[in-house]
């Protein structure tokens, strides 16, 4: 399987790129149509949700992200 990688564009979406399957809370798969690259809403403005339609720029959408170290996970009791 190939590597997936998931970019966080600034004031827009969630791309993905690479192999992967998306699904619904009941666990039934999209039919993505051979797609390779698909973005992700995070403006909760997409008329398409869980995908993007470029809503973001309509409404004016901000969120500048840069990569940054997490803490640890909390151990599980």
């Amino acid at each position: 399987m190939a590597d997936t990688k998931i970019i966080v564009n600034n004031n827009g979406s969630l791309k993905v790129e690479g192999d992967f399957t998306v699904v619904d809370p009941e666990g039934n798969a999209f039919d993505l149509s051979g797609r390779k690259v698909i973005s992700f809403c995070r403006c909760g403005h997409s008329e398409n949700k869980p995908f993007c339609d470029g809503s973001h720029r309509k409404v004016g959408f901000q969120s500048e992200i840069k990569a940054r170290v997490l803490p640890p996970p909390a151990p599980k009791i």
